[in-house]
C-alpha cells in the first residue's frame, strides 16, 4: 500500500496572532518523523490549481476578488476573520491544487489513498464568498477533478470537522453526483449557523446532503455510534466510487475554538472506519484534506493518527486523554436523524 502525504503549510498566508496561521502546522512535520512515518510516505510537492480547475466550483467574480485583494496586501474579506497576505492567492491556489493532484495520483493508481495537508482550509468557501479563514474550496476542487478527469459518477464527502462545511453544502447542494455528510456542533452562536437536520439539498439533489447536528461535548462513544447508525448506512445507499473527508481535528474535547468532546482515541476510531470503509467499497481510493485543528499538539498527534489509519497500522497517540466531562448521550438524536436520511433498506 502506497500512502501519498502532499505538505503546503502556507507560511506566507499568517495573521499574527490570528489562531488559522501556518504556526498550526509547526509540529506536523516533526512529529511524523518522530512516529516513524515519514520513510513510510510517498511525497509529492504541492501544485497550484488553474484557473479552469477552480472556475468548476467558484464564480469567476470571487476567484477575482481574493486575486486582486491579496495583491494589495493585508486585509480582511469579509466582516469576520478570514484575511488575506500578499502571499495568500497563490497559497490559496497551491492548497486546491494539491488536493486535485492527491485525486489525480489515487485514481490513476500511483497513490492507495492520501492525505493533503494543506492550508488555508476551505469547508467554509462557498461558490461566490469567502468565509471562516477559507478562500477556496479545496475539497470541492478535489471532487471535481476526480469527476472531470477520472469520470467517476459518486463522490462521497464525509466532513468532521467541528464547524458545519456550509461552503461544500453550498456548492454540491443541487447535485445528485456528491453526497455530502457533515458531523457539527450545532449550538446557539456557534459559527457557521447552519447545518440544520432539515437542510438536505434542493432539486435533483434533494436528499443528497446529510447534516448531523450534535450539541455540546458529544465523545468517543457518540460518534463511533454516528457512524454505525447514519454514515455508514447512507454510504452504502450512494455507493461512492471515491471517499474525501474534510479532517478538522477541532472536535477534540481541548481544542480552544469549540466545545467538541472527542479525544484522539475517538478521532482516529472514526478515521479508520472511513479507511475501512473505502477499503471495503471504493477501492481503497480515500483522500483526507486538511481543514480545522487549532490545538498543536492535538492536531500534529491526530495527523499522525490519520496516516497510521492509511497505512492499516493499528497505532493510536494520545497524548492528552479523555474528556474530563460527561459524553453527551446523543441516542434519541440519531434515532430522529436516521428517520430522515435513511431508505427503509438502510436502516435494517
Amino acid at each position: 500500500m502506497t500512502t501519498l502525504l502532499i505538505y503546503a503549510p502556507a507560511e506566507g498566508h499568517t495573521k499574527n496572532h490570528h489562531p488559522e496561521s501556518h504556526l498550526r502546522m509547526r509540529d506536523v512535520l516533526p512529529a511524523l518523523e518522530r512516529y516513524g512515518l515519514l520513510a513510510d510516505l510517498l511525497v509529492r510537492e504541492p501544485v497550484p490549481a488553474s484557473a479552469e480547475q477552480l472556475r468548476t466550483v467558484h464564480s469567476s467574480e470571487l476567484i477575482e476578488f481574493i486575486r486582486r485583494k491579496s495583491s494589495l496586501g493585508n486585509g480582511l474579506l469579509d466582516q469576520g476573520d478570514t484575511y488575506v497576505t500578499a502571499q495568500s492567492y497563490e497559497a490559496a491556489r497551491l492548497a486546491a491544487g494539491s488536493c486535485a493532484l492527491a485525486v489525480d495520483l489515487v485514481m490513476t493508481g500511483v497513490a492507495q489513498n492520501g492525505f493533503a495537508l494543506v492550508r488555508p482550509p476551505g469547508h467554509h468557501a462557498e461558490a461566490d464568498h469567502v468565509s471562516g479563514f477559507c478562500l477556496f474550496n479545496n475539497v470541492a476542487v478535489a471532487a471535481r477533478r476526480a469527476q472531470l478527469a477520472h469520470d467517476i459518477k459518486r463522490v462521497a464527502i464525509v466532513d468532521f470537522d467541528i464547524h458545519h462545511g456550509n461552503g461544500t453544502q453550498n456548492i454540491f447542494y443541487e447535485d445528485s453526483s456528491v453526497l455530502f455528510v457533515s458531523a457539527h456542533l450545532y449550538a446557539p452562536y456557534f459559527y457557521p449557523g447552519t447545518g440544520s437536520a432539515g437542510e438536505t439539498g434542493t432539486g435533483q439533489g434533494r436528499g443528497y446532503t446529510m447534516n448531523i447536528p450534535l450539541p455540546p461535548l458529544v465523545g468517543d462513544l457518540g460518534y463511533r455510534q454516528l457512524f454505525r447508525k447514519l454514515i455508514e448506512p447512507r454510504l452504502d445507499d450512494f455507493q461512492p466510487e471515491l471517499l474525501l473527508v474534510s479532517a478538522g481535528f477541532d472536535a477534540h474535547w481541548s481544542d480552544p475554538l469549540a466545545m467538541g468532546g472527542l479525544s484522539l482515541r475517538g478521532l482516529s476510531e472514526f478515521s479508520q472506519r472511513l479507511v475501512r470503509y473505502a477499503d471495503a467499497h471504493c477501492e481503497g481510493r480515500v483522500v483526507f484534506v486538511l481543514e480545522g485543528g487549532y490545538q498543536t499538539e492535538v492536531l500534529s498527534s491526530g495527523i499522525a493518527n490519520v496516516f497510521h489509519a492509511l497505512l492499516s497500522q493499528d497505532v493510536v497517540h494520545d497524548p492528552v486523554g479523555q474528556m474530563p466531562q460527561a459524553e453527551q448521550d446523543i441516542s434519541g438524536l440519531l434515532t430522529r436523524l436516521g428517520g430522515l436520511h435513511l431508505s427503509n433498506q438502510a436502516k435494517q
